[in-house]
């Protein structure tokens, strides 16, 4: 800010000089002192639109700056649980696993539901921070989604670019996604 009034007052200072320079020339020539105002008149006009256009400019572009400034910082805050998330999404995989052994005792059982109890308080803060599953089985196959690792014959049952089986879980954040879903796909 403090360059551009420096630039100003310099740009002020040609101005007046040129305008001397002109009064003089004019005086030479046998212009009369009408005609030199009128030039002078039509000369400090220009320069003002000049003046004026480069502080619009300027004025846009700091106003451009600030909304860039204020869309980066809403950019940030919607995904500043993002890597968090990926830095989880693995333990997440081995509660799940952890859930699907059988078990055959009350001791285990009961270290079972407690295992049940953190999956679903890790899954509740996940939602709470936007971050949800990617819906997959029997759904169309979508490779932004989605990442097929094996296919299987399509029937009639299955129609072909149905996700049959979901090998990983893929989770996103908003509209971003964190981790696609591992899935077998019908061709």
């Amino acid at each position: 800010m403090k360059e551009n009034q420096e630039e100003l007052e310099k740009e002020l200072k040609d101005i007046q000089q040129d305008l001397e320079v002109d009064t003089e020339a004019a005086e030479d020539s046998g212009v009369s002192e009408v005609e030199a105002e009128n030039v002078e008149i039509v000369n400090l006009k220009a320069d003002l639109e000049e003046m004026e256009d480069k502080f619009l400019r300027a004025r846009a572009e700091i106003a451009n700056m600030a909304n860039r400034g204020k869309n980066e910082r809403e950019q940030l805050q919607k995904y500043r649980s993002q890597d968090l998330a990926k830095k989880l999404l693995p333990s997440i995989d081995n509660l799940e696993r952890a859930l699907a052994t059988e078990v055959s005792d009350e001791q285990g059982a009961s270290l079972k539901k407690g295992v049940e109890m953190v999956l679903e308080g890790v899954r509740f803060a996940l939602k709470e921070e936007g971050i949800e599953k990617i819906p997959a089985k029997g759904e169309t196959f979508d490779p932004m989604l989605h990442q097929a690792v094996q296919t299987v014959p399509a029937s009639d049952e299955v129609p072909a670019d149905t996700i049959v089986e979901v090998l990983q879980e893929g989770y996103k954040l908003h509209d971003r996604v964190l981790r696609p879903t591992m899935v077998i796909v019908a061709q």
